[in-house]
């Protein structure tokens, strides 16, 4: 198999969608749209993935520079069209040998069966191979000419096609693959003699055909090819991204209750058997183990949740959180880089910040690890089997003990050794008949219809 390559254009024009953000900077499923068509070239094997950034673009730069290397990002210093995007990377590829596939930034759910069959058909021995779907709506889309034994002879863009050619529903995704020397070769006789006086990469298909080469379309599904260039449809590609993976959750034998109220991120990995309640968040980087529970209205990100745990409602695993086989984490409880041991339970409205959490240990409810000083974050330790009562603030850089017990509204800011009560409140007192007084006081007061000093 030849050595892949790929090309990926972020320097589209209009890439800003009305955002402050670069529009190949938006997300769908938790990551940036620019990020899917990197990791595509990564799934495809590519060596290499040369990404074309605007000028203006700062932005856009610094984000390719992080994924792929910054010797790895290019300018397209003018916004002259397709095919001199992709001339901006001849400095860095136009010497390899091997094949080359162009990406777009601004479509992200291309998936790695349609790269592959487009490198397929180039190593079939076609000069040129090009994505093609079968749109609902061709209107504005390029159309694919296929010959009698199904060649593509040429692609049109809707601008300069014919009423005939209008009326093919065989539409260009923009995607392409071919030998990478040939692919630059051809780019430089495209012309800019077209409706909109730019260079179209779709040129080198006539161009290939000119020479006698043999070109190809490989087909795929439309959702697969969805650009993104508002948000409106950003937001129909994350629809089509989330029920994909809803789908692929329950096929691989997760139970979602309400399907389409669970959403997902790119990275979202569910066991068999877990169980998954109504409007349940996953944020990216997050693991569930087989037979968990996920309760309603729960938000997890960068979390691991153990086979047979339970998680809310309304709980809240922030990252780092480890949540052990069979441990609870119950309502309106949030945990923070902390693990919580097999069997361990915080079930009722609790802050768990930077700490561990051993097997079996009980955490009741209203517990704070007070972990952060103003400057710095320390962690808890609570040991296996131990027991901390309710409303207890522990104060971190501390640990409980094995075994230990902290008593209910206790400040606990001294460690706890094993299998001792730890207490930290003021002593009870009680003063016998003082709120029979007291009432009958303020009564007396308020017939009289006078107001203690300061009262409304």
């Amino acid at each position: 198999m030849a050595d892949r390559y790929a090309v990926i254009l972020a320097a589209g024009k209009g890439t800003r969608m009305k955002s402050p953000r670069a529009k190949v900077l938006h997300e769908v499923g938790g990551r940036s749209m620019l990020a899917w068509s990197v990791a595509l070239s990564q799934a495809l094997g590519c060596r290499r993935a040369v990404v074309v950034a605007g000028p203006d673009a700062s932005d856009v730069q610094a984000a390719a520079g992080r994924l792929v290397g910054a010797d790895n990002v290019c300018i397209q210093h003018e916004q002259k069209g397709t095919a001199d995007a992709v001339r901006a990377a001849e400095p860095l590829l136009g010497d390899i040998d091997g094949d080359l596939i162009v990406l777009y930034a601004d479509t992200p759910l291309i998936p790695v069966e349609a790269g592959r069959s487009a490198f397929a058909e180039v190593a079939s021995g076609a000069s040129v191979c090009v994505l093609g779907f079968k749109a609902e709506d061709p209107g504005r889309y390029g159309r694919l000419i296929l010959g009698e034994a199904g060649e593509l002879e040429a692609i049109v863009e809707a601008n300069d096609a014919s009423p005939e050619a209008l009326q093919i529903d065989f539409c260009n995704s923009g995607v392409m693959a071919g030998p990478a020397r040939l692919m630059f070769d051809l780019l430089r006789d495209v012309r800019n003699d077209n409706a909109k006086g730019e260079y179209y990469l779709t040129d080198i298909v006539a161009l290939a055909r000119s020479r006698g080469l043999r070109a190809s379309a490989a087909r795929c599904r439309e959702s697969d090819v969805l650009g993104v260039n508002s948000q409106a449809e950003l937001a129909k590609a994350e629809a089509v991204f989330q029920t994909g993976m809803r789908e692929r959750a329950m096929t691989d034998g997760a139970t979602l209750r309400a399907p389409e109220t669970v959403w997902f991120s790119f990275d979202t990995r569910l066991a068999s058997g877990v169980t998954v309640e109504p409007n349940v968040v996953f944020g990216p980087g997050v693991s569930v183990g087989e037979g968990a529970h996920i309760r309603s209205f729960s938000h997890i990100e960068g979390a691991h949740v153990g086979a047979g745990a339970q998680v809310g409602p309304f709980a809240r695993l922030r990252p780092g959180a480890d949540i052990g086989a069979d441990a609870h984490v119950g309502n309106f409880v949030e945990v923070k880089n902390v693990r919580l041991g097999e069997g361990a339970k915080a079930n009722h409205l609790a802050y768990l910040g930077d700490g561990d959490v051993g097997a079996g240990a009980n955490i009741g409810a209203g517990v704070i690890f007070c972990n952060y000083d103003g400057y710095f974050k320390y962690r808890t330790i609570v040991g296996a089997g131990a027991f901390v009562g309710s409303n207890a603030s522990l104060v971190a850089p501390v640990t409980i003990a094995p075994g230990a017990y902290v008593g209910s509204g206790s400040v606990i800011t001294d460690d706890v050794s094993e299998n001792a009560l730890a207490l930290g409140r003021g002593r009870q007192a009680e003063k016998a008949g003082w709120a029979a007084t007291f009432r009958s006081g303020q009564a007396a007061l308020r017939a009289s219809g006078r107001k203690p000093e300061g009262a409304l």
